[in-house]
């Protein structure tokens, strides 16, 4: 999904270059690049620390309810690293047309993962993944 995403802010970004930027546009595509390295990697140590899975298309076979750390702050922070590699990514392209996909992206998991993942924690862990989505946002 993420590279089908990818694939098409590049369509987006030759075909109908929109308000081309500078080369410094560029440069900033590092921020979010890393933060993404960052995040992604964070929150991958805390589910290999509980021993789940990391697997988002099997979510019933996750034995543990990961709430800390970078869970601390966003429910998806896999999710959200995914989208900020396309936010540098279209950083780096310097047009304005590439940017139409990411709230593409965002509706698309959020419909097709997201919240078949959050039914089945709910299924499986019940009043603590209700407590902990009563506290934490899904993206920020």
């Amino acid at each position: 999904m993420t590279l089908a995403a990818g694939a098409a802010m590049w369509g987006l970004d030759r075909w109908y270059p929109v308000a081309r930027g500078t080369g410094t546009w560029r440069g900033l595509a590092a921020v979010p690049g890393l933060l993404a390295i960052l995040l992604v990697a964070s929150a991958l140590r805390r589910f290999r620390a509980a021993g789940t899975t990391v697997n988002p298309l099997d979510p019933d076979a996750a034995s543990h309810l990961v709430t800390g750390g970078v869970y601390r702050w966003t429910r998806n922070p896999m999710y959200l690293g995914l989208l900020l590699l396309l936010a540098a990514w279209a950083l780096w392209m310097r047009s304005a047309a590439p940017w139409v996909v990411l709230p593409l992206f965002v509706g698309f998991l959020t419909v097709a993962q997201i919240r078949p993942e959050e039914a089945a924690l709910q299924r499986r862990f019940g009043e603590a993944y209700d407590a902990y989505r009563a506290r934490v946002r899904r993206w920020l």
